[in-house]
């Protein structure tokens, strides 16, 4: 038995009524003796059924969609209601004629007509008697026909054999229920229900699951007795089906461990990938090994490798370490195993690129040239690790892109500022959910060659957090003799960094921890002059900033003492960001006129200067004057470069009490107290009265008190200004200094040397003192750099004061 399905033109079981109770078909004896002597007409429409065939007593729904149809079920609806049902030889015959159509049919009664909202009518109808054709009388609109009566032969009323037959019909409609998946439970509640054995007979003859033709002959079979037994023989046969496809459902359940149930899912998802046009495990895995043998990998890379192929093919592709296996996988093939590009060694090409790119810079052009020189002689060397050490703005990040092209390298950057997890050093382990390489791993994969020049930005800014140190994990990178077998915990094999070439960056070295600073080899790139400036400025700002502005050469155009004055009024740095800052400015202001159809002066003058960036606003740079006592010019480190600082002291009636402002540090403030304990301590030399410091309260100030200031090279000018104070002498026009005291007495040497001369040059200083152990530094730098300026080199606090301090008194001196 079976769920019978609507067709397109009539068909649906009983079955499909399970839930509407007024079709049940309680049916009994009496119902079934009025129906068989209820009169036929002679002459009745046919209907003929594409897929089903009608019994008598049996209620089914039709869908007509045929025209013919349609018609035939409207007119008769209005009238008798009585139509003839016979069933198509052909199902796929869409128009039937009378010789497409069976002889024998069952004359039905409609129960209802039901219009659907796709424009189909459903009919319910049900069996009344058979009936055979005799005559064709019409084929339009509908078919019509005479007919007769067929008489069904039934056996005696108290034929054993005949109740036994039913008994075993009505025991096996409940067993096909009950085993079959496909027909609803609901469907024993009719069975059990049906009192006619006819109508039982019939009923269970519409829904076996058997063919259209085999229906029809059991529909045509005039004996009830033989009817009963073909539709027993049917349904013994669909009962063994049914336990038998039961018995081997269990077996083969029981049979699939689960391994083959993976297996068997994994098959599916590989038939369903594949119709999605994707590539299955399998492929991926083979695609994998054939990447591997073009592979320059060593031994022991390609045995770990192989097993961890096996392993990924042993694996269910649905767990979440596949993806993590496949990627580990991934990683190996496109790293560049013993993979290089070629270098060039044309010295004076390198050269040339990086003259071209960098103005100045000597220091470092000499290095990059001799790293190359000996690589052409040997061939075989172990990248050395730079460490460029300077102020922003001086062109320490983009030095790498001109050595990578001079060199004929790959280049790769990454950002060390505010890194503060190991992990993106030296990569996470494989265990944890969302595993991945370092950025040093990440890099060389992108990169796609084993010997790229590496930037290692900002690596003064590394941060110490709660996962770890990556300054000491950045030793291992950085160490010439460690880096041949760099250890990524993703990776989980050693890597040959040697032969790339590490360039780090750094504003400051004090932030470096030791150990890594001693791994590298410092360079120190410092500031440059305004020469060098508005140099620069001619060769790459303005050029840069006209194309990025979409502007060509003859549109605008700043004359070399313009330039001069931007640099003078509108930048204070050592290096040239601002410099370019305020170029993109008077490139703009080109911009927007010639956008604007309005004329403009192409070749800038002051006045436009002015016009367009404001009135210089860096004035405060240049040099005071020396009218007042106890203010001194001194020079200054910052991480921006060289700068001047003016140390101001006064009096005041008290009682010797030493103030200081201007958010000074710890070791400025001792610098101050060293240089009041040693003008108390040699009062009579310096021709100060001792009593003035038990009368007078004395206060020292730095101006620009919002700016942290520390360190020990304002020590001098600290015991300049005082001493100029205390005498009221002059200090020498146009003079800086800059140096660290001793309680005994002595100057000792400070650092940074050539950005505090660059500054003093800005503030148009004439003349300078230091320490005498900084003449080295001033020999190392560049005579036109000195041009202007006069050193003065000394060794004690006496000569500091002899040179600074004039022994003319300032205009109205205090008389103290």
């Amino acid at each position: 038995m079976t769920k019978s399905k609507l067709t397109s033109i009539d068909s649906l079981s009983f079955q499909d009524l399970q839930g509407d109770a007024d079709f049940i078909p309680l049916m009994t004896n009496e119902d079934e003796d009025a129906m068989d002597k209820e009169e036929l007409p002679e002459v009745l429409p046919i209907l003929p059924l594409r897929n089903t065939v009608l019994f008598p007593g049996v209620i089914i729904p039709i869908t007509a969609g045929r025209d013919k149809s349609i018609k035939l079920i409207n007119e008769t609806n209005k009238g008798s209601k009585i139509i003839g049902v016979v069933s198509q030889k052909e199902e796929e015959k869409e128009e039937p004629g009378i010789e497409d159509i069976n002889t024998t049919g069952t004359v039905a009664k409609i129960l209802r007509v039901l219009k659907m909202p796709d424009g189909n009518t459903t009919v319910i109808i049900q069996g009344t008697k058979r009936f055979k054709v005799s005559e064709v009388l019409t084929s339009e609109p509908y078919i019509t026909a005479t007919i007769t009566d067929v008489a069904e032969a039934k056996p005696a009323k108290d034929s054993a054999e005949f109740k036994e037959v039913i008994k075993s019909i009505r025991k096996l409609a409940l067993d096909i229920i009950k085993d079959s998946p496909t027909i609803p439970t609901e469907a024993s509640f009719a069975i059990k229900n049906i009192k006619s054995d006819a109508f039982l007979i019939n009923f269970v003859s519409s829904n076996l699951n058997i063919s259209v033709k085999e229906k029809q002959e059991l529909l045509e079979i005039s004996s009830l007795m033989d009817r009963a037994m073909e539709t027993l023989k049917y349904m013994n046969l669909e009962l063994q089906k049914l336990s038998l496809r039961n018995d081997i459902h269990s077996k083969v359940h029981s049979d699939i461990n689960q391994q083959q149930r993976e297996y068997f899912l994994h098959q599916q998802m590989k038939t369903i990938q594949e119709e999605l046009g994707g590539s299955s495990s399998e492929e991926e895995i083979e695609a994998m090994r054939v990447r591997a043998k073009s592979k320059s990998w060593n031994k022991e890379v390609g045995e770990h490798f192989d097993k961890e192929l096996a392993k990924l093919q042993r694996m269910n592709p649905q767990v979440a370490e596949y993806s993590i296996q496949r990627s580990y996988l991934d990683l190996i093939l496109d790293l560049p195993w013993n993979e290089f590009s070629v270098d060039k060694f044309d010295l004076k090409r390198a050269r040339k690129i990086l003259d071209r790119d960098h103005f100045g810079l000597d220091d470092v052009k000499k290095r990059i040239i001799e790293y190359l020189a000996v690589l052409k002689l040997r061939n075989d060397m172990k990248s050395p690790i730079l460490c460029l050490y300077g102020p922003p703005g001086v062109g320490k990040t983009s030095l790498g892109k001109s050595i990578a092209e001079a060199l004929g390298r790959k280049y790769v950057r990454i950002s060390l500022g505010g890194l503060r997890d190991e992990a993106e050093i030296r990569g996470h382990r494989k265990t944890y959910i969302g595993a991945m390489p370092g950025r040093i791993i990440k890099s060389l994969k992108k990169v796609k060659t084993s010997n790229p020049v590496f930037v290692l930005d900002e690596i003064d800014k590394l941060s110490v957090g709660s996962q770890g140190d990556p300054s000491s994990a950045m030793l291992e990178v950085l160490d010439p003799e460690q880096n041949n077998a760099f250890y990524d915990n993703f990776l989980e094999l050693g890597f040959d960094l040697s032969k790339v070439m590490f360039i780090a960056t750094s504003n400051s070295l004090s932030t470096i921890q030791p150990a890594l600073r001693d791994r590298m080899e410092i360079i120190n790139v410092s500031g440059y002059t305004i020469e060098e400036k508005v140099e620069i400025a001619k060769r790459h700002l303005l050029p840069k900033q006209l194309e990025e502005h979409g502007l060509k050469k003859e549109h605008l155009q700043i004359p070399k003492p313009q330039l001069e004055k931007i640099v003078e009024g509108y930048t204070r740095e050592s290096g040239v960001r601002s410099l370019e800052k305020q170029i993109a400015k008077m490139v703009r202001y080109a911009a927007m006129n010639i956008a604007m159809e309005e004329e403009y002066t192409v070749k800038i003058t002051n006045d436009i200067i002015v016009e367009v960036l404001g009135a210089p606003r860096l004035e405060r740079d240049k040099y005071e004057n020396n009218d007042v006592a106890g203010v001194v010019t001194g020079l200054a480190w910052t991480r921006v470069g060289g700068d001047i600082l003016f140390i101001e002291s006064t009096l005041s009636k008290g009682k010797g009490l030493l103030n200081m402002t201007g958010n000074l540090g710890k070791v400025m403030k001792e610098s101050a107290t060293l240089a009041m304990e040693y003008i108390k301590s040699n009062a009579e030399l310096l021709g100060v009265d001792p009593e003035v410091f038990d009368k007078y309260n004395v206060h020292i100030h730095v101006p620009e008190g919002a700016t942290p200031k520390d360190g020990p090279s304002a020590g001098i000018t600290m015991l300049t200004s005082l001493v100029s104070l205390f005498t009221q002498r002059k200090v020498k026009k146009s003079i800086a200094m800059t140096g660290e005291i001793t309680l005994r007495g002595k100057v000792l040497p400070v650092g940074g040397i050539k950005e505090k001369i660059l500054a003093a040059k800005r503030a148009r200083i004439k003349e300078i003192l230091l320490c005498e152990d900084n003449k080295r530094d001033i020999d190392e730098i560049k005579p036109e750099y000195l041009k202007g300026l006069k050193f003065h080199y000394v060794k004690e606090m006496s000569d500091v004061l002899s040179l600074a301090l004039t022994k003319e008194k300032v205009k109205n001196a205090k008389k103290l």
